[in-house]
C-alpha cells in the first residue's frame, strides 16, 4: 500500500518489524545466544548483531545457514527479508513524496486532469505525485530532473519565467511525445515529404472542416507524425519538432487560434525536418532565446515557411496591388486563391509588418 499521511507513516513505522526480531525471538526460544549462533554459523559476532537490529540484510548464504543451524527453512527467511525491505521503501517513498508537496503545485495538474493527461481519485499530495511520476515515468523528482531539466533546450532557451512555466511546457512535450507513440508510421522519405507540401499547400488554401485529418495523413504517408496537444497555461508555444527514432514528430498547439500561426508554425516545423539534424528539439512559441546556432536555424525555418505560405515576392506585388484599389478585402480573398495560400498568412504578416492593422 502507499501511506498517504504522516499519521499513516507513522503508524507503519510503529508496526513494521524487521526480519532480526523474529531471528532474535527463535534464539531465545531455543536458548542460544547471539554470540553462540555466530560460532555455529562460522560468521562473525558484529554480523548477526547487525541482522538482528535490522542494520543488515539476510542474504541467501544467510538464509541457508540459519536453515543449518535453527532448523527454518532459508525460504522463510528470505521471503520475511523480502516483505520486510519492500514495506520499508514503500515507508520511505511515502515519506519523501508528503515532503514534495511543494514541488508538485509548479505543474498545471487541473488543466492537465481536464484533458484527460492524467488521473487522480483524490485531492491528495501522494495521489498527484504518483499521477505526475506515471505520466513522465519517471520514478522520483530527482529523476525528473535529471531527465527533463535539458528536455527541451537543444537550440533555445526559455526566458521570461515570470509567465512561461517549464513544468507545463514539459508537460506539453510530454504529451506529445506519448501521442506520436500511438501512431504507427512508414520510414520517413524525405523526398515524399517534399511532395506532400505541394498538397498540404493546397489543403491550406482550402481550410475544410477536416482539415487536420488530412494533414495528418499526407504527412504519415512520408513517414512523419503530426499531433494536435492543446495547450497549457504559461507555454505560450505553437509548435515543437523532434525526432522519436527514425520517425520526425511535428506537435502543434494552435494555441491561440489563429489560422496564420498554424500553418505557418507547421511549415515552419517542415523546414526544421528537412534542412537540419535529428539531434535538437526545436519548440517556438512567445519570448525563446534562442543561442546563435539556434537562430540561424529558426531563420532557416523562417525562409522555408515563407516560401510555401507567402512568398516575399508574393508580397511585393500583393503590396503594389494594395495601393490602387478600395476593397482590400476581396483583394486579399482572390490574392489568396492566386497564390494557393491562406488568406489569414497574407493579413497576418501585413499586419506583423505594420502595413494592416490586425484585427
Amino acid at each position: 500500500m502507499t501511506y498517504k499521511t504522516q499519521e499513516d507513516i507513522k503508524k507503519a513505522k510503529m508496526m513494521i518489524s524487521p526480519p532480526g526480531e523474529t531471528l532474535q525471538e527463535t534464539i531465545e526460544a531455543k536458548e542460544i545466544s547471539q554470540s553462540e549462533l555466530a560460532k555455529r554459523m562460522g560468521r562473525p559476532y558484529k554480523t548477526i548483531n547487525e541482522i538482528i537490529k535490522g542494520k543488515a540484510a539476510i542474504t541467501s548464504e544467510t538464509a541457508v545457514q540459519l536453515e543449518r543451524v535453527l532448523g527454518i527453512s532459508a525460504e522463510f527467511w528470505m521471503e520475511r527479508e523480502k516483505n520486510y525491505r519492500l514495506e520499508l521503501e514503500k515507508i520511505q517513498q511515502s515519506q519523501e513524496l508528503l515532503e514534495l508537496k511543494d514541488w508538485i503545485k509548479n505543474f498545471p495538474l487541473n488543466e492537465m486532469k481536464k484533458l484527460g493527461w492524467i488521473n487522480y481519485s483524490q485531492n491528495q499530495n501522494i495521489e498527484k505525485l504518483n499521477a505526475i511520476f506515471n505520466f513522465f515515468a519517471v520514478s522520483s523528482k530527482k529523476a525528473y530532473e535529471n531527465y527533463f531539466r535539458n528536455y527541451a533546450t537543444g537550440a533555445f532557451r526559455t526566458t521570461n519565467k515570470r509567465n512561461r512555466n517549464p513544468y507545463a511546457v514539459n508537460a506539453w512535450l510530454r504529451k506529445g511525445e506519448l501521442q506520436a507513440m500511438e501512431i504507427d508510421a512508414p520510414e520517413f522519405d524525405k523526398n515524399h515529404f517534399y511532395e506532400a507540401l505541394t498538397s498540404i499547400q493546397s489543403l491550406m488554401a482550402k481550410h475544410p472542416s477536416a482539415f487536420f485529418e488530412e494533414l495528418q495523413s499526407l504527412c504519415l504517408k512520408a513517414g512523419v507524425k503530426v499531433v494536435y496537444t492543446p495547450s497549457l497555461p504559461k507555454t505560450m508555444l505553437h509548435g515543437s519538432t523532434s525526432w522519436k527514432k527514425s520517425n520526425p514528430v511535428i506537435q502543434l498547439s494552435n494555441q491561440y487560434m489563429r489560422n496564420d500561426i498554424f500553418w505557418f508554425t507547421f511549415f515552419h516545423e517542415a523546414g526544421h525536418i528537412l534542412l537540419h539534424g535529428k539531434k535538437d528539439v526545436f519548440v517556438e512559441g512567445r519570448n525563446i532565446k534562442y543561442t546563435d546556432e539556434g537562430k540561424r536555424k529558426e531563420k532557416e525555418a523562417d525562409g522555408f515557411a515563407v516560401k510555401y505560405t507567402f512568398p516575399n515576392k508574393e508580397e511585393t506585388r500583393f503590396l503594389k496591388l494594395l495601393e490602387s484599389t478600395e476593397d482590400d478585402i476581396q483583394l486579399t480573398f482572390d490574392f489568396a486563391r492566386e497564390i494557393n495560400t491562406h488568406p489569414a498568412l497574407i493579413v497576418g504578416r501585413l499586419a506583423k509588418k505594420g502595413f494592416l492593422h490586425d484585427s
